[in-house]
């Protein structure tokens, strides 16, 4: 096992995450973009993900799988991997298997609060959140650092009792967005857009209920997509889109909704800025901290004053915003924070130098 001021050049560094493809979330995306950015941030990412092992749809979730890992079989892929660093992605179980066994050898090891869940379980199930939060802060508590998004999240978490908060700052592949060309679209305009899970707790609803000129257009899948096309049907459900067919949605699209009230960042937001849409959101803080007061999107709790506003927003200003949210320099923030939490003495001066 490395010790942690004995590092590799490049040092490696294994990612542990229970979201990966298939899956089309925020956190199995951006973890997929972050190990490819690796040759461009000087380091070596290795993903031990849910491929290879059983699963079993979650509850009130089918699209979502939850691995079948057995505890010896995950610590063996540790040892044989023999990372410089282990970063537990998320607390599903294979992160409660790696976290179990880097406790039990004495691995040092960071992890990543990404969602919300105790808010999600509370749209589900009536679990108080005390308890939630509880589990997660015991999860968290042995890592060496804990990434959160935004620092309105850092200091969220920081009144809850979680400590050892560090922020990661998020990004996007920003390339494809960025070309993105302005296309006719087929339904009535102005065109109204969401991407992302069709979920509860996406709060969707909120969005589909507005009184809207044009034509409301819903991008993605999940449990509650039957429900509200039975309950909306005169907004257009295109299902889940990837490629070039979802940067197309983008760029047929006048403006972007963002009704979540519980996301902690919301990179949708972002891939719809560089493809040139300005956003609508609630003033909460996932909006908060992408937008800022950047001028390249209207938060309101009035969501249909502020889609109607966000009408008036240069395209061409929205993309100059985004491209300050580049997927490498997300990534060399990461290995940054991986950096100072395990000690690595001269890992920030080669990360510097591979920038």
């Amino acid at each position: 096992m490395n010790s942690s001021l004995a590092w590799r050049a490049p040092p490696r560094i294994l990612i542990v995450t229970d979201a990966w493809r298939p899956q089309a979330n925020g956190v199995a995306r951006t973890l997929q973009w972050l190990v490819e950015e690796a040759p461009r941030v000087g380091v070596e990412f290795i993903a031990l993900t849910p491929e290879g092992h059983w699963s079993v749809p979650a509850p009130s979730y089918p699209g979502l799988r939850l691995a079948l890992a057995s505890p010896n079989r995950v610590a063996r892929d540790i040892e044989r991997i023999d990372p410089d660093a282990v970063h537990i992605a998320t607390e599903g179980p294979l992160g409660f298997l790696a976290r179990r066994h880097c406790l039990r050898v004495g691995r040092p090891f960071t992890s990543c609060y990404h969602t919300r869940f105790p808010e999600y379980l509370r749209a589900r199930w009536p679990i108080p959140l005390s308890w939630s939060y509880a589990a997660l802060r015991r999860f968290h508590g042995a890592a060496a650092a804990t990434m959160v998004s935004t620092t309105t999240l850092k200091k969220e978490l920081e009144s809850r009792g979680f400590g050892n908060l560090v922020v990661w700052r998020r990004g996007i592949l920003l390339r494809d967005f960025l070309a993105a060309e302005r296309r006719p679209s087929p339904v009535a305009g102005p065109v109204f857009l969401y991407v992302g899970r069709v979920a509860v707790e996406k709060n969707i609803a909120a969005f589909l209920s507005l009184d809207l000129p044009g034509t409301k257009v819903v991008v993605g899948d999940g449990p509650a997509r039957a429900q509200l096309q039975s309950r909306f049907p005169e907004a257009r459900f295109e299902g889940r889109l990837d490629g070039a067919a979802l940067i197309e949605a983008y760029a047929r699209a006048d403006v972007f909704v963002f009704p979540s009230l519980t996301d902690t960042f919301g990179l949708v937001m972002l891939e719809a800025l560089a493809a040139g849409v300005p956003v609508a959101a609630f003033p909460v803080t996932g909006p908060v901290q992408i937008l800022g007061a950047s001028g390249c999107g209207v938060m309101d709790m009035d969501l249909r004053r502020a889609a109607l506003a966000a009408l008036d927003i240069p395209r061409e200003k929205c993309r100059a915003y985004a491209t300050r949210h580049s997927m490498t320099a997300s990534a060399r923030d990461f290995v940054a924070n991986v950096s100072r939490a395990l000690g690595w003495r001269g890992a920030l001066e080669t990360l510097q130098a591979a920038g």
